[in-house]
């Protein structure tokens, strides 16, 4: 079992660091919070007051943060307290590009690193089922392997330095393009006077069958789980689409803009309006509006969780 200094405890973090001590590893666990502080210490977690005291001692260290600049930021003030040769793993969703310098950053400073952002959401997290996909050396991933699978059931190697989170952002440029599509076409079978349920038999046994229709079907009802039938508490938060799609824009390159832009500019909207911490498949909320050619409703209901 490993000794791991975990950051960043939020709606991600704070599940992954639990299922890392049930699996036996000795977890010193960080956030800027001090409720997430709070309820790592209720989970038996030891609790450091910033990051370098998470990572003295520490094997290997694992970020879960919002952004490029925050993973940089940690690695500026923490990696000269590590010992050379600690295992940095970012499972943060950012750019590519801050990905890369993470790396170089730590290479720099005498240690082995990994990004490798997750896939499965909430409750993936909460249930250890989660998907990595990892960037990196070969030696690196194959150390990290038996720390990530205490989290998920699924751990792929996508190839060197930043390869893990242009994995991640193609992903999420399929689900959020997906989700859009598949709003639509409920929307649109409204308008001609189709009812959901038969145009869900339909379609979940036909070729616009899909992994956003199967799980998160926007329309309460159809899928027992799905965010729609629980008031679209979150699951993948719309504003969380939104910055991977973002992400997805600005990496793409050409003289016309791609579905990333799109898709983009309607979690926009949606988020702008005071949806964000709505699941990301409440976007049928916006299209459904925008089809009648009525303004979308502010949020009525924050389903913000800490």
């Amino acid at each position: 079992m490993a000794r791991v200094g975990f950051i960043g405890l939020g709606n991600m973090g704070g599940p992954m660091a639990a299922n890392l001590r049930a699996a036996g590893h000795e977890v010193t666990a960080y956030d800027v919070l001090p409720q997430a502080r709070d309820a790592a210490r209720v989970q038996g977690h030891a609790i450091a007051f910033d990051p370098p005291a998470a990572v003295k001692g520490a094997e290997i260290v694992i970020t879960m943060l919002p952004a490029g600049a925050d993973v940089l930021a940690v690695y500026a003030q923490a990696l000269g307290v590590a010992r050379p040769g600690t295992l940095w793993i970012d499972c943060s969703t950012i750019d590519v590009a801050s990905a890369r310098a993470a790396h170089e950053a730590a290479h720099a400073a005498g240690m082995e690193s990994l990004d490798a952002p997750v896939s499965g959401g909430v409750a993936g997290a909460a249930a250890a089922t989660l998907t990595f996909m990892a960037g990196g050396g070969e030696g690196e991933f194959a150390r990290a392997r038996p720390v990530l699978a205490a989290m998920g059931n699924r751990i792929i190697h996508c190839g060197g330095p930043g390869s893990g989170q242009a994995a991640k952002i193609c992903n999420n440029l399929i689900l959020g393009i997906s989700m859009i599509a598949v709003s639509e076409a409920f929307v649109l079978a409204e308008r001609l006077g189709l009812a959901p349920q038969p145009l869900f038999d339909v379609v979940s046994s036909s070729s616009g069958q899909c992994w956003s229709l199967a799980n998160c079907c926007p329309v309460p009802g159809l899928v027992a789980a799905s965010p729609a039938s629980h008031g679209f508490k979150p699951g993948f938060a719309a504003r969380l689409m939104l910055k991977d799609l973002r992400l997805a824009a600005a990496a793409e390159t050409g003289e016309a803009p791609g579905l990333a832009a799109s898709a983009a500019a309607l979690y926009d909207r949606f988020v702008a309006s005071g949806h964000g911490d709505e699941d990301f498949s409440a976007i049928i909320k916006l299209i459904r509006a925008a089809a009648a050619g009525t303004p979308i409703r502010p949020a009525e209901i924050s389903c913000n969780d800490p």
